[in-house]
């Protein structure tokens, strides 16, 4: 199972920006597209983003399509999310996790995924 940890995550005026990372554990982190996902509070978690093991594509959905940028650096195990433009319907915790996009705009979480402690991003003036 893919295991990774989230930070980055902090307080933010709307307009505002955050990187979010995401750092694998091992080789089991190698390998394996990695997408970010969200659960605001009451809300069921979406994924936002997934980017392939070769970092040469990434998907999205279409309510962060253009503000967030999902990037990937092998060399470190770790996977970024740029976050521009932060809106007020933007604030959830946070998590990276093992992904797949199985149709344009949906991203799920794979079979091996693996839930870690996220990352709290809050948006408000």
């Amino acid at each position: 199972q893919v295991q990774a940890v989230e930070s980055g995550g902090g307080f933010v005026e709307p307009g505002g920006s955050l990187r979010l990372s995401c750092t694998g554990s091992g080789a089991a982190f190698d390998g394996y597209a990695i997408g970010w996902f969200r659960q605001a509070a009451g809300r069921e978690r979406e994924g936002i983003s997934c980017i392939t093991w070769s970092g040469d594509t990434a998907w999205y959905v279409d309510s962060v399509k253009g503000r967030f940028t999902t990037s990937r650096d092998k060399a470190a195990n770790t996977v970024y999310l740029q976050m521009n433009s932060l809106k007020s319907e933007d604030p959830a915790m946070y998590y990276c996790a093992a992904c797949v996009s199985v149709a344009p705009g949906v991203i799920l979480p794979s079979s091996v995924a693996q839930w870690g402690q996220g990352t709290q991003v809050t948006v408000s003036s």
